[in-house]
């Protein structure tokens, strides 16, 4: 079933809530997904796939780990892509953006793997639909 444009902006305005990913289209195996973020995620991995991050507005930031622990963070402002290595320990944070994301259809917003407890805040789901 083909379905019309999405608006960015309209889909972004139908809905409030932070760290909640919402599909707004599918493309093979994979889910374009939307969310407004702000404030801390929790830090996980995806075992088996790379995670693309696109921000539309604000700031968005990811802590990253490597195999050694050490710590790096990659600052993105609007217009910025960067993609996550699969397997890559990380945690977003941001003082608050919109971001576009490429994940396979299914991939948990927590990952494979997580430390901790998840914030509060902080929706553990594969997305939601956009009405």
């Amino acid at each position: 079933m083909e379905k019309g444009p999405v608006n960015l902006s309209d889909a972004l305005s139908s809905f409030e809530a932070l760290w909640s990913p919402h599909i707004i289209a599918q493309m093979n195996d994979y889910d374009v997904r939307i969310a407004h973020v702000e404030g801390e995620h929790v830090w996980h991995a995806h075992r088996d796939t790379d995670e693309f991050f696109l921000v539309l507005e604000g700031e968005f930031n990811i802590a990253m780990r490597d195999d050694g622990g050490e710590e790096r963070i990659v600052k993105l402002l609007e217009g910025d892509t960067y993609v996550v290595p699969k397997g890559i320990s990380h945690r977003p944070f941001s003082p608050g953006a919109s971001i576009l994301m490429f994940e396979p259809t299914g991939t948990l917003s927590t990952g494979d793997s997580q430390e901790g407890p998840i914030p509060e805040g902080v929706d553990k789901t594969t997305g939601h639909k956009i009405n």
